[in-house]
């Protein structure tokens, strides 16, 4: 119910925008649209201004975006000399959540595998609610700010509007990781800390995107149990990581997101795949009619930021397919990947999974770096290096044009 001071304050914000409006010659949809969402403010019932709580930027919006021919940028973070490290980046406030032409697909594909899997792929634990809701609303704001026109937000009926899906959601009645799994091509990991170990542990999640692992086997457990697969990270990393991460967790601010990315070398686009299913034998072996076109490079691309009610940390990545075969015309990555390949370490490359289509891999590179070298894209005497334009590559703007 709203009080009568409510009901005054929403007089005069309508008073102050009516003038606004007037002087600035405001469409009238839009003074209405602004009017709606001052006035849901005034009675409580608005998303809170996540750039005002968190010191970090709305995103610019994108005008006259088309889902359908959107293209996600060249993530090819490749380094050489290469070792097993966190290599974190700043976050760029228009790119924590970048939407593109497999949108649709992935949504579908989402849904069916958590239809199969259930708990392995969404799980919580008690205490975690708020952090998820809180988490939810960061999402929608930040959707309708950068896709007006894909998405939109009725305050005061809690109504998500979803165009590129035509559906609707209540977000006052909807699981807030169902929603992010019926909306977000992106998993999220909610990590808490515990009060008595002062450890971070994942707390809530929604993953589709495992490969090798799932939702079941990290749920409740700090980060370097969930690390402990990782080549090099139990000898070079934990000890650092168990101190530092404890540190740094406690003190990383709300305006300091940041962003990384793990890539490896696939067949087909797999998803979700774990290691009691058929598709895994196929990284036990070397198949010699194995197509070029059927490998992939998967890259994770992720992203950790706090939220700044629940002050829990989260985790959300993507997973994004390329073809080795777009590479041949990427100045630098094919001499560089074939740097990584051949003179990388043995146990780092395995855990990739690049060992059961290197034999076809390497020669297209060798074969492409060559070709490289002879148009003059790449000098013969490039020594391989981490690039400059990490993670994209030299003139990556003028095959991925960017939305404004």
């Amino acid at each position: 119910m709203i009080s009568t001071l409510n009901v005054a304050g929403i007089a005069v914000v309508a008073i102050a925008l009516a003038a606004a409006w007037y002087n600035k010659g405001t469409s009238p949809s839009s003074f209405w649209k602004s009017l709606r969402h001052k006035a849901a403010l005034v009675a409580g019932r608005g998303l809170p201004d996540f750039a005002h709580l968190t010191g970090f930027p709305h995103p610019k919006p994108v005008h006259g975006f088309n889902i359908a021919h959107a293209r996600p940028r060249p993530y090819r973070p490749f380094r050489w000399e290469y070792h097993q490290n966190m290599s974190l980046m700043k976050l760029d406030p228009d790119y924590w959540l970048e939407l593109e032409s497999t949108y649709r697909d992935r949504i579908a594909q989402r849904r069916q595998i958590y239809a199969l899997h259930g708990k392995r792929i969404i799980d919580e634990l008690p205490g975690s609610k708020a952090a998820s809701k809180e988490l939810m609303e960061m999402v929608i704001q930040y959707l309708c700010l950068r896709y007006p026109q894909q998405f939109e937000f009725d305050e005061w009926t809690s109504t998500f509007r979803n165009h590129i899906l035509d559906t609707t959601a209540n977000i006052s009645t909807v699981h807030p990781l169902v929603f992010l799994l019926e909306n977000i091509p992106e998993d999220f990991l909610i990590t808490q800390e515990d009060p008595d170990t002062g450890l971070y542990t994942l707390r809530a999640a929604v993953s589709t995107s495992a490969v090798g692992w799932n939702i079941s086997q990290k749920i409740g457990r700090p980060l370097h149990e969930i690390h402990g697969p990782v080549p090099d990270y139990k000898e070079k990393m934990a000890f650092s990581m168990d101190r530092q991460v404890i540190w740094y967790f406690s003190k990383m601010p709300c305006d300091k997101p940041i962003q990384r990315g793990s890539w490896g070398l696939e067949i087909g686009e797999p998803l979700y795949l774990q290691t009691d299913e058929p598709e895994w034998s196929h990284r036990q072996y070397q198949n010699p009619d194995l197509p070029l076109s059927d490998i992939h490079m998967r890259v994770d691309w992720q992203t950790l930021r706090r939220l700044p009610k629940s002050r829990a940390i989260v985790f959300n990545f993507k997973a994004i397919f390329t073809p080795v075969t777009d590479f041949r015309e990427e100045p630098f990555i094919p001499k560089l990947l074939l740097k990584v390949l051949l003179e990388g370490k043995k146990a780092i490359m395995e855990y990739k999974g690049t060992w059961s289509v290197e034999h076809k891999v390497i020669p297209a590179l060798q074969e492409w770096t060559k070709e490289q070298e002879d148009k003059g894209w790449v000098p013969k005497d490039w020594q391989e290096r981490t690039l400059n334009e990490n993670p994209f590559y030299p003139g990556w703007e003028k095959h991925y044009p960017i939305p404004t």
